[in-house]
């Protein structure tokens, strides 16, 4: 269950906008248990008692040792599968979808773990997508949510042309185009200005692929025409919008009271995806002090990109594979495959207890996630 929640602010107020949510979903007949048992290897019934295990889990206290072998949950369920022997990392000798063995030159990422039955739009297909009245010449603030389980997408505007303004509800400085990528749990706030009357579709086109879902804009008395759910191929999501975006209220510049490098790991068979070799809730926690700036190197091991969240902090993009930016504000960021690296600031001024895991629900269920914990703060 999801809904958008948007809180305004005084200057969008007076824009005298039209505001459009674009609330994007995965969805399949079968449950996410059934999903999971499937992309894991294990029964249906001890992927539900495997997730009722990770979501309930009491947190780690101390230091966690590397898992050495299989840790045992229930009776025919395991988790945390060793990875010592380079399993699991993009490393030869790991079998993974989605790419290939054959040399160095062939391989490439993995992409869609889920063979999803449908895309959604504002909860509707491409067979009857929601029409939403504009004025000839509307101006509009298109609000995109990516609320999907495992699916990232390239948004499409066709023959329009957007200004990103926004990125996870924080105010950037304007970047123009017609395509734009949103990985799983980012958001985006599009202004559009309509060009004249006439039916506009905003397409979002799952990466890799030619499959598709979207709505469409349309002035009234506009004929509206037929889109097919397929199209051609998406490229996968890059970082290409994220090194052009700058924030407009950065934090303040001040040097780093803690740097820490997280390695992201892990692969199809064994299906499991790790944070520095630990997998969730075997786990050390990254212990902050109140008032910290705190820099994190994210670097991706894997053959397949992870969006990493932070929970209870908003955080700065400053670099991207090394090349420093002062990009924006977000809570929400990609690290692409095959070494691709982020690094991100804080300012540690929540004191509690927060998670710091992948949005790809699959890849935090199967260990992706560590705690950030402050001092002080009980086990």
């Amino acid at each position: 269950m999801t809904a958008p929640l948007i809180v305004h602010d005084a200057a969008e107020m007076r824009e005298d906008r039209q505001e459009i949510v674009l609330m994007l979903h995965d969805f399949s007949f079968r449950t996410p248990d059934e999903l999971l048992a499937g992309l894991t290897g294990i029964s249906d019934a001890a992927a539900h008692a495997m997730a009722r295990m990770i979501e309930n889990v009491p947190a780690p206290g101390g230091n966690a040792a590397k898992p050495h072998s299989m840790m045992a949950m229930s009776p025919g369920m395991t988790a945390a599968p060793d990875m010592s022997n380079g399993a699991g990392t993009g490393m030869p000798g790991m079998p993974m979808r989605g790419f290939s063995m054959t040399g160095m030159g062939a391989m490439r990422m993995d992409l869609n773990d889920v063979d999803y039955d449908a895309f959604l739009a504002n909860d509707r297909t491409l067979a009857d997508p929601e029409i939403v009245r504009v004025e000839r010449g509307g101006r509009i603030r298109l609000r995109i949510i990516n609320g999907a389980s495992s699916s990232q997408f390239w948004i499409d505007l066709g023959e329009l042309v957007g200004r990103v303004v926004a990125t996870d509800g924080h105010p950037v400085h304007p970047v123009a185009g017609s395509r734009f990528p949103i990985a799983m749990a980012q958001r985006l706030d599009i202004l559009i200005d309509l060009p004249t009357a006439g039916a506009f579709p905003i397409l979002a086109r799952l990466e890799g692929t030619g499959r598709q879902t979207g709505i469409v804009l349309a002035t009234a008395g506009a004929q509206i025409p037929r889109i097919a759910d397929n199209a051609q191929a998406a490229p996968p999501l890059d970082n290409s919008l994220e090194t052009r975006l700058a924030a407009v209220t950065p934090p303040l510049a001040r040097p780093a009271d803690l740097v820490q490098t997280i390695s992201l790991g892990g692969g199809m068979k064994p299906y499991a995806w790790s944070m520095n070799g630990e997998y969730w809730p075997r786990t050390t926690p990254l212990m902050l002090s109140k008032g910290q700036r705190v820099e994190i190197e994210l670097v991706n091991h894997s053959m397949m990109a992870h969006p990493i969240h932070l929970h209870g902090h908003a955080f700065q993009v400053v670099a991207i594979d090394d090349r420093p930016i002062q990009g924006a504000v977000r809570d929400t960021v990609l690290v692409t495959p095959m070494m691709g690296s982020v690094r991100i600031a804080f300012d540690a001024n929540n004191p509690g207890r927060w998670a710091f895991h992948c949005h790809n629900l699959y890849h935090m269920m199967t260990g992706m996630m560590m705690e950030f914990r402050y001092q002080g703060i009980a086990a």
